[in-house]
């Protein structure tokens, strides 16, 4: 038991290991092509409405992958404490969305 929880935990950290190095190689490379780190940022800044696109796609991905998810939970545990607890995690996970994308309209100002 110890050791499937440990090479889940080692994978899950490898993934994001992993996902943080294409995001930083991504950006530096962005930078090298566009002239520097200001191009770079006038790029970004420019194709603004791109990303919030992609975003959106992602996030619609996500909660059809979450509903998916959903229906499984609670045909396997019809209870009212797995309804709450999804719930829960679904409260958290919209409140973080939120924030998130507040965050960046207020930095787009």
């Amino acid at each position: 038991m110890n050791r499937l929880r440990l090479r889940r935990t080692g994978l899950g950290l490898l993934g994001a290991l992993f996902v943080l190095l294409v995001a930083v190689a991504t950006n530096l490379i962005g930078i090298y092509l566009a002239g520097g780190i200001a191009g770079w940022q006038t790029w970004l800044t420019a194709h603004s409405n791109h990303f919030l696109g992609w975003r959106l796609l992602l996030y619609a991905g996500t909660a059809y992958g979450w509903i998916w998810m959903r229906r499984r939970v609670l045909a396997r545990e019809p209870n009212a404490s797995t309804r709450r607890r999804l719930l829960r995690a679904e409260l958290a996970a919209v409140g973080a969305v939120v924030a998130l994308e507040f965050s960046s309209f207020l930095q787009a100002e």
